[in-house]
Order: C-alpha cells, then sequence, then structure tokens
C-alpha cells in the first residue's frame, strides 16, 4: 500500500465512524432529558463517559500498542454499539442517572479503543510506505472529513429525532455494524508489528507500556505542557458540546428537536473552515505554537460571548467562531505531538494525551454543570470561557522551548535526523508549505 492509499483508508474510516457517532451527538442532552434526568443528571451522565474514558484510555492503548491498531479500531465499534443498544434499553426501562451513568461508562470504553489508535495507525503506515509532506495537513485533511460526515451526521440525527428521540441511536447502531465490515476488509496495519499478549502477562505488559508512555509522554518537557493544554481545553469543550442544545432552544422559544441537528450541523461546517485554515496559516506562521495561541485566544473570547449576549443569532455566531479556532488548533497540536513521540509508543502516548483531556472533561462537566444547575447555561459558558484561556500560560512556556516540531520547517542548525528519531520522516524546505496529498 503506497501514501495515497494509506491516507484514503485513514479519511475512509475516520469519516464512516464519525458519520455513525454523530447521529446523536445533536441530540443526546434532549434524549436524556426525555428519559427523566434533569439537567444536572445529564451532565453526571456525561461526565461518566468521561471517565470511562480516563479509565480505560491507557489498558486500550496497551491493546492497540500490541495486539495492532485495527484489532482496537474493531473493538471500538463493538463496544460502542452495545453502548448505544444499552442507551436504548434504558430509556424504554425509565432508568436513573446511576444507569445510564453505568452504559455511559461503558461508551467511553468504546471510544478509548478509538482514540490514539487510528491516528497511530496512520502516522506509522505513512511512515512505512515513504511519506515526506508534512503531518499539518494530513490532519487538516482528516478533519475536513470528519467534520462534513458530523455535518450529515448531526444534521440527519436532529431530523430522525424530531420523529422519534430513540431513532438516531437505532440509525447508529445498524451504520456501526456496516463501518464494521467495511473495516474488516479494509484495513491492516502497516509499519507495525502486533504482539500476542495472554491474560497472565498482560497486566505486566500494560505496567511496561505505562512506563514508556510516561517515559516518553510525562517526563518530556513539550509533551508535559501539551497534555496540560488538553486538560483544560477539553475540560470546557466537553461540557460545551453538551450544553448548547438547552440552552439553544431556550434563546430561540422553541420546543424544536431538528434545530439542535442545524446547530449541530453548523458546527460541523464551521470545524471544517477552521481545518482548511490551517494551510493557508502554515504559509504566513512559521512555528505551530503562533496558531494554536491565536485559537486559544479566539475560542475563549467567543466562548464568553456566547454567555453574555442572551440572544440566539448572535450567540450561534460566536458559538461558531468558537468551534472555528478549535478547528485549526486541533490538526496543528496534533502534528506538534506526533513528531515528538516515538512510534513504538506511539499509541499509548496519544492515549495519556487524550486521558489527560478526558479527566479534564470530569471536572469541567461536573463543575461547569453545577453552576448551570445553581446559575444558568448562560453562566456556565462565561465561566468556561475564561477557564479555557488559562491554557496560554502552558502554550507560552512550549513557545519559549523552540523544539523542532515548533516550526514548520526543520530550523537551521537542527541536527540531522531530530524529527526521525521520534519516528518520523525529516521536514524539508520543500516540505514546509503542505501539499495536497492526493
Amino acid at each position: 500500500m503506497e501514501s495515497r492509499a494509506v491516507i484514503r483508508t485513514y479519511l475512509a474510516m475516520a469519516g464512516l465512524y464519525t458519520l455513525s457517532a454523530s447521529l446523536i451527538w445533536g441530540v443526546n442532552t434532549l434524549f436524556l432529558l426525555d428519559a427523566g434526568l434533569d439537567i444536572f443528571e445529564v451532565f453526571i451522565a456525561n461526565a461518566a463517559f468521561t471517565a470511562g474514558m480516563v479509565v480505560f484510555e491507557i489498558p486500550t492503548g496497551v491493546v492497540a500498542d500490541t495486539a495492532g491498531r485495527r484489532t482496537s479500531f474493531l473493538l471500538s465499534i463493538v463496544v460502542l454499539i452495545l453502548g448505544t443498544l444499552l442507551y436504548l434499553a434504558l430509556a424504554q426501562t425509565g432508568a436513573g442517572v446511576v444507569a445510564f451513568s453505568a452504559a455511559s461508562v461503558v461508551l467511553g470504553l468504546g471510544f478509548t479503543f478509538y482514540s490514539g489508535a487510528v491516528e497511530a495507525w496512520l502516522v506509522d503506515a505513512l511512515d512505512a510506505t515513504g511519506y515526506t509532506g508534512a503531518l499539518d495537513q494530513v490532519f487538516a485533511r482528516g478533519g475536513q472529513v470528519t467534520g462534513a460526515a458530523m455535518l450529515i451526521g448531526t444534521v440527519g440525527g436532529g431530523l430522525l429525532g424530531g420523529i422519534d428521540l430513540a431513532m438516531p441511536y437505532i440509525a447508529r447502531a445498524g451504520l456501526l455494524v456496516a463501518v464494521f465490515l467495511v473495516a474488516l476488509r479494509s484495513m491492516r496495519d502497516i509499519g507495525f508489528q502486533s504482539r500476542s499478549v495472554s491474560v497472565r502477562t498482560y497486566p505486566s505488559e500494560m505496567h511496561r507500556v505505562l512506563n514508556a508512555g510516561i517515559q516518553y509522554g510525562l517526563r518530556r518537557h513539550s509533551v508535559r505542557l501539551i497534555m496540560i493544554v488538553s486538560f483544560i481545553q477539553t475540560g470546557f469543550l466537553m461540557w460545551a458540546f453538551y450544553a448548547w442544545p438547552p440552552y439553544f432552544l431556550e434563546l430561540l422559544n422553541r420546543d424544536a428537536v431538528w434545530v439542535a441537528g442545524v446547530v449541530a450541523g453548523l458546527i460541523s461546517i464551521a470545524t471544517i473552515v477552521g481545518n482548511t485554515l490551517v494551510a493557508r496559516f502554515t504559509k504566513v506562521c512559521g512555528r505551530r505554537t503562533t496558531m494554536l495561541l491565536a485559537a486559544v485566544v479566539a475560542q475563549g473570547a467567543a466562548a464568553v460571548g456566547v454567555g453574555l449576549v442572551g440572544s440566539f443569532w448572535p450567540a450561534l455566531a460566536l458559538l461558531l467562531i468558537s468551534m472555528g479556532a478549535m478547528g485549526v488548533a486541533a490538526p496543528v497540536k496534533q502534528a506538534y505531538l506526533n513528531q515528538v513521540i516515538p512510534s513504538s509508543e506511539r499509541a499509548t502516548v496519544l492515549s495519556l494525551d487524550a486521558m489527560t483531556g478526558s479527566a479534564g472533561g470530569v471536572v469541567g462537566q461536573i463543575g461547569l454543570g453545577a453552576v448551570s444547575r445553581a446559575r444558568s447555561v448562560a453562566a456556565g459558558y462565561v465561566v468556561g470561557g475564561l477557564i479555557s484561556l488559562l491554557a496560554l500560560v502552558p502554550l507560552t512556556m512550549l513557545r519559549r522551548m523552540r523544539e523542532p516540531a515548533d516550526s514548520i520547517t526543520a530550523p537551521e542548525g537542527a541536527e540531522p535526523g531530530a524529527f526521525a528519531a521520534h519516528g518520523l520522516p525529516e521536514l524539508t524546505e520543500v516540505d514546509s508549505v503542505p501539499r495536497r496529498a492526493d
């Protein structure tokens, strides 16, 4: 398989997976409220989902780094199907917040099998097939594809939810079955040698990989700073993503589920626009931290505005600006992180970063959920937006380090092989401007 085929497979898998998963994203909060939970209990259930991701990130990262990235992806689909069907069953029986929280943990387990694994599969395969382009563009194109998939999924889910809030969940489970069959046929590990691990040796293997993850993750100052950014940003974003449906319907003074689907679709478009701007910004910004700092300022300021304006259309515009800024930041952050971690522990370190973000999500959803119940969702956006601006501190420290990964091009005087030492091909002046991967 050549690099173009690798990228096509990555885009197809990421797009189909997101399309399936996103069918419920625009209506999930409304679904839980309809099932009998109050607004704080909704965020407790969502926090349980995030807590599940915290608990399972490292164990599932071990699966990806031993049994293989493809195996981890397939397991993600199976567990996600089971968790989605469990949600449906609980809604039919009138279960409470404890039962929904347990089901949310199952869904969290499903997503941890996905996080890190597919990204690690892509980078390893590109390395093995001799790819020489900049990773920023590949991740940005991945963001565009998943954004488009999310657009279709969330709008479609909103329309289905307008008929019956259970229908998006049924459709999600069915589509995931199709994704499993496609992945089983078209995806295989390239540039990575899987290793068998028995039940008896799994704890020691998890300990070994965790130590390696700590060595190449937490003990590396730049990776540690990126993880702090993930904690802060994800802590707000995971709450914000589930908070807007009831808030925006309240601002609109309408009980129309389809509106939630349309707004979720617009968020997808804003993210795609942000991903698209990465290619433009890399031509004028020589350093990745420049883009990350600007994105944090735009995202945080816009989020504060969402809570202050008190009107639907201005709040929507500001929300889209905030999501567009995150669309810029995500692929740039991915590219930076992948250039400072080795291939053998890539999935584990990426999972460690995701785990840190999920831990922030638990804190953010419970804390801002409490603010929402005590004051209002609008107050939650103001507080959360201000807190997200704290990410400027670790990013400023990261910028001062002037690591090779901060530069879109390899800086003059950089040690030969500085990038290859971390499992990636060297970037040259020619490679500095992202080019079309196809």
